[in-house]
C-alpha cells in the first residue's frame, strides 16, 4: 500500500517552491510519475540524495517494501535559483546533489539518514533549502504566469513581458525549467487536465479537453499517449 502525502512550503519559500512530499510503503511497488514541469530533490535511504531534472516523458520509479520516500517539488521555473545552474543540464535526468552542492549536499544526505521518521526528514528538507537573495528574474514571472494559466498562453505574449525576443525568451526558459516554452505549455496544460479528472468521479474527457484548453478531445488524448504512453482514463488515477 502506499501513501502518498503533500505539505505546504511555507509562505517563505512559496514562490520556488510548490510542496514537500513524502511516499511511504508497506509492500515492495512501482509508482508511475507523468511529466509536470516541476524539478524534485529526493531523499530515500536506497537511492540517497538526488535532484530529479523536469521531464519530457513518464518515469517508473520502483519502491522496496518499507521504503520511506520524501522529497522538495519546486515550481516550474523556480529551482535554478536555489540550485545554481542551469536545469537545461537535468532534463529527464537524475544525480545526487552532492555532485551538485558537495559540502552541503553529503552534509544533508548524512543528516537526512540519521533521522528515522518522515516529519523529521521533512523538516531537514525544509530548514535546507536556501530562498535565494536575488529576486525572481523577468524569465521566471513570465514562466509562472505560463504556470498559473496551466500552458494556456502566447509564448510571444511571455516574451514580451520578458523584454525578450521569442527566440531569446525560448534559450532563457530552457535554461531555468530545462522546457522550451512550448514544451512546457503542453506539459501545463496535460497537467492540468489531470487534475480536472481527479476532480470527477466519472471524467467526462471532451468537457475536460475544453476547459482545460485543447482544441478537442483527440488532441488531450495525442498528448496523453506521448507524455505516458497510456490513455488518458489509466493516467488520472496516478497519484502523482
Amino acid at each position: 500500500m502506499l501513501q502518498y502525502r503533500e505539505c505546504s512550503p511555507g509562505i517563505e519559500l512559496s514562490p520556488f517552491v510548490e510542496c514537500f512530499w513524502s511516499a511511504d510503503v508497506s509492500a515492495a511497488t512501482s509508482i508511475r510519475v507523468p511529466p509536470d514541469g516541476c524539478v524534485d530533490i529526493v531523499f530515500s535511504p536506497d537511492l540517497g540524495l538526488r535532484i530529479v531534472g523536469a521531464m519530457t516523458v513518464e518515469q517508473v520509479f520502483p519502491l522496496k517494501a518499507g521504503a520511506q520516500t520524501v522529497g522538495v517539488r519546486f515550481r516550474p521555473g523556480m529551482a535554478r535559483g536555489i540550485l545554481g545552474v542551469p536545469l537545461s543540464e537535468f532534463t529527464d535526468t537524475s544525480f545526487g546533489l552532492q555532485d551538485l552542492w558537495p559540502q552541503r549536499g553529503k552534509e544533508l544526505l548524512t543528516q537526512l539518514g540519521e533521522l528515522h521518521s518522515i516529519p523529521h526528514r521533512i523538516r531537514a528538507l525544509y530548514q535546507a533549502i536556501k530562498v535565494p537573495e536575488a529576486a525572481i528574474n523577468p524569465v521566471g514571472h513570465a514562466i509562472a504566469a505560463m504556470t498559473l494559466a496551466h500552458g494556456n498562453a502566447s509564448v510571444d505574449d511571455l516574451a514580451s513581458q520578458a523584454n525578450l525576443s521569442p527566440r531569446q525568451f525560448r534559450r532563457r526558459c530552457y535554461e531555468e525549467a530545462g522546457l522550451t516554452p512550448k514544451h512546457l505549455c503542453r506539459i501545463l496544460r496535460f497537467r492540468y487536465a489531470k487534475q480536472l479528472a481527479k476532480l470527477s468521479p466519472k471524467a467526462n474527457w471532451a468537457r475536460i479537453a475544453a476547459e482545460a484548453g485543447y482544441f478537442d478531445q483527440a488532441h488531450l488524448i495525442r498528448d496523453f499517449h506521448e507524455f505516458t504512453g497510456r490513455a488518458p482514463m489509466s493516467v488520472s488515477s496516478n497519484t502523482h
